[in-house]
């Protein structure tokens, strides 16, 4: 049905699978506890789910939602929907349920599948509470991955409904997908206002991806531990997509506790382990970490926070990493942005986030939209193949992100040095002003993460009569370490410019953070608010 060297472009993610069968057709695709399935098992399970949700009246461009945390249905459901022609829309699997409701509503999902309890939470009675409210006038039936709830159906009960579908209808249904097809829905956090839905489509994806996962050296056969949620583009496109596009195995792990990722790392021969920087600092510090066996790691992909390089070089020395790469994207370029290269220095992979991937565009500008000289900051824009197609039904907020000429306006603060590469300082609504400087918080975090007693650290302003606002810094110690504010503030000014230092220090025990390791912000503007008040 599809051949093994169709350009990325004109492909789409069930016919990724069927390529992936094709190659590997006995090589291990996933494995999750007891279940292992080979590339080949993995694309028949994906037409049988594909099958169930014909049966069920999915069409081309309907919606489907996944409320669940990572684990091999997840992967399955995702495929099956996808080869019936739905869009994949992800829910975060922090969400309340009022919070689910509203990207069910505005995604207009006909099918939730989700999971009977997760974290003490049944996920499936709280969205049916909402629908006898009639809150989703859209929202047909939930489809159970795991767990008990009397309001939806079993996942083995709704496959057994797929046998009214003849097998071919549904190869047919595959071979009519085409790679500008929306592939899925994904929101923005929503951190401000109201999350929107990010469209992106089968072929952007997969460019991007097989671009993704060339530039950090993922390969056929490697072993890839996915910490990072599946509703979330590091987990889904960097994660199991990417997997299935490389021939690498995917391992999904739902909740990041040290002992067990060592412990899955040892048993399970992992060799692929991206995530957030705060992943790895948690690895390190762990104080059982030299009864483990990380030597079969080989590939670390980060981003998404500052990356000191004396955290690079432990994580090569310690873990026993080769490769430390780092990125930079977000969920309105299909998650990828820019890249380092597998010969990078670590010098340039710590103090950059790579460069712009192939036939895209990168630059930054000032506020009236002149690009800046190398070495000064501006906003990131962005231009190329990877630009999302919009926001669902938003059109004036899809206009203040994608100008005229095709440029994605990120938000982000960045600076690009004569070479192409790009370091990210900030997001514009971070940064602050102290009397006349502008202060990145970014780059003070960096600064203070040279401290030797400082695990994590996360910088805000805040207001100030005199200087109209200063630093405050809230920073996690490394175990046994005592930390003492005064102390934080006084080894500040002797290693950063005067207008960085943080007026005020918060020693805490954590950083308030989302499913993929961003440290929140706006909780800890709430929290300084009240310290301060």
């Amino acid at each position: 049905m599809t051949t093994t060297d169709t350009p990325w472009d004109q492909m789409t993610i069930p016919k990724t699978l069927l390529r992936a069968a094709a190659l590997w057709p006995e090589a291990s695709a996933l494995e999750d506890g007891e279940v292992e399935l080979t590339f080949s098992e993995l694309a028949e399970a994906a037409e049988e789910a594909c099958r169930a949700f014909m049966a069920a009246g999915i069409e081309r461009g309907d919606r489907v939602a996944i409320w669940a945390p990572n684990g091999w249905r997840w992967i399955v459901a995702a495929l099956g929907l996808q080869a019936a022609g739905a869009i994949l829309v992800t829910l975060n699997t922090r969400f309340k349920a009022t919070e689910a409701a509203y990207v069910l509503e505005k995604s207009e999902a006909r099918l939730l599948c989700t999971v009977g309890d997760f974290l003490g939470t049944n996920y499936a009675d709280q969205i049916a509470n909402q629908m006898a409210d009639q809150k989703l006038p859209a929202l047909e039936g939930i489809i159970l991955l795991d767990g008990q709830s009397a309001k939806g159906i079993a996942w083995d009960a709704f496959l057994a409904r797929g046998q009214s579908v003849p097998p071919e209808e549904a190869r047919q249904r595959i071979a009519e997908g085409d790679p500008d097809d929306l592939s899925d829905f994904l929101f923005t956090s929503g951190t401000t206002g109201s999350p929107k839905a990010v469209m992106t489509a089968h072929g952007q994806n997969l460019k991007v991806f097989d671009v993704w996962g060339r530039n950090v050296g993922l390969r056929a056969g490697d072993r890839y531990l996915i910490i990072n949620p599946f509703f979330h583009s590091f987990g889904y496109k960097g994660g199991w997509l990417a997997c299935l596009i490389h021939g690498a195995t995917a391992l999904p792990h739902g909740v990041f506790k040290e002992a067990d990722v060592l412990r899955r790392v040892q048993e399970e021969k992992i060799t692929v382990l991206p995530g957030p920087p705060a992943i790895y600092q948690s690895l390190l510090t762990f104080p059982d970490r030299d009864r483990f066996d990380t030597s079969s790691l080989r590939l670390a992909v980060t981003g998404a926070a500052p990356t000191p390089v004396e955290l690079v070089h432990r994580m090569r020395k310690e873990l026993g990493f080769e490769s430390v790469i780092k990125a930079y994207g977000l969920t309105e370029s299909c998650g990828t942005v820019t890249a380092c290269k597998q010969d990078d220095d670590i010098e340039t992979i710590a103090n950059s986030d790579g460069c712009a991937i192939p036939d895209t565009e990168v630059k930054c500008v000032d506020p009236d939209g002149k690009e800046v000289a190398p070495g000064e900051p501006g906003e990131v824009w962005v231009r190329g193949y990877n630009v999302m197609r919009g926001y669902f039904k938003d059109e004036a907020e899809t206009e203040k992100a994608i100008d005229a000429e095709g440029w994605l306006h990120t938000g982000d603060i960045g600076v690009m040095n004569e070479a192409g590469y790009l370091k990210i300082t900030d997001r514009i609504k971070d940064m602050f002003i102290m009397g006349g400087f502008n202060v990145y918080p970014a780059e003070v975090e960096n600064l203070l993460f040279q401290h030797p007693s400082i695990a994590q650290v996360a910088v805000i302003g805040v207001p100030d009569e005199r200087m109209g606002e200063v630093g405050m810094a809230f920073v996690v110690p490394v175990p046994g370490a005592a930390l003492e504010p005064s102390d934080i503030i006084a080894w500040s000014r002797e290693n950063m410019a005067n207008y960085k230092v943080p007026r005020y220090v918060e020693v805490v025990e954590s950083l308030p953070a989302n499913a993929s390791g961003k440290v929140l912000k706006y909780e800890l503007r709430e929290r300084a608010a009240s310290i301060l008040a």
